[in-house]
């Protein structure tokens, strides 16, 4: 398992990348504008990390922007914690053997979603290409938020 990034939502994008960029000292390393989604994704790392992070290496920020206003309430501006596992269908069921509710399963093989005990949003991304599609995980509504 490797740590990939924190996501944070933010109301004012320009007013953030100048407080973690001018101000903090972060880099951006890419931004990724999803018309469709209608939402705007940038990483940032601390300097040292810059050379690693633009490789996939180091742990990131994420910025997310919804283009549509939202007030953010109950602790929503943070998003979750993300990690890669080399296997997304055997971490998942590890995880759901202890006892752990998977909220959005791994039907595309690449994405899923857990909550630790706290209520923390927690992203695994199978690392590296998608996995086939595969059973159970495939048919495997969601349950809860994430």
């Amino acid at each position: 398992m490797r740590y990939l990034h924190t996501m944070v939502r933010v109301t004012d994008l320009d007013a953030s990348l100048g407080f973690y960029c001018d101000k903090l000292g972060l880099k951006e390393v890419s931004r990724n504008e999803n018309p469709m989604g209608r939402f705007t994704l940038v990483f940032l790392c601390a300097p040292a990390d810059e050379e690693a992070a633009r490789k996939g290496q180091a742990p990131m920020v994420e910025l997310t922007w919804n283009w549509d206003p939202e007030v953010y309430e109950g602790g929503r501006n943070f998003g979750h914690l993300a990690y890669a596992v080399d296997d997304i269908y055997a971490a998942c069921q590890r995880l759901r053997d202890g006892g752990v509710v998977i909220n959005r399963p791994p039907r595309d093989g690449r994405m899923a979603f857990i909550r630790s005990p706290d209520n923390v949003s927690v992203e695994l991304l199978q690392a590296g290409p998608a996995l086939a599609p595969a059973e159970p995980w495939a048919s495997m509504p969601n349950v809860g938020v994430w």
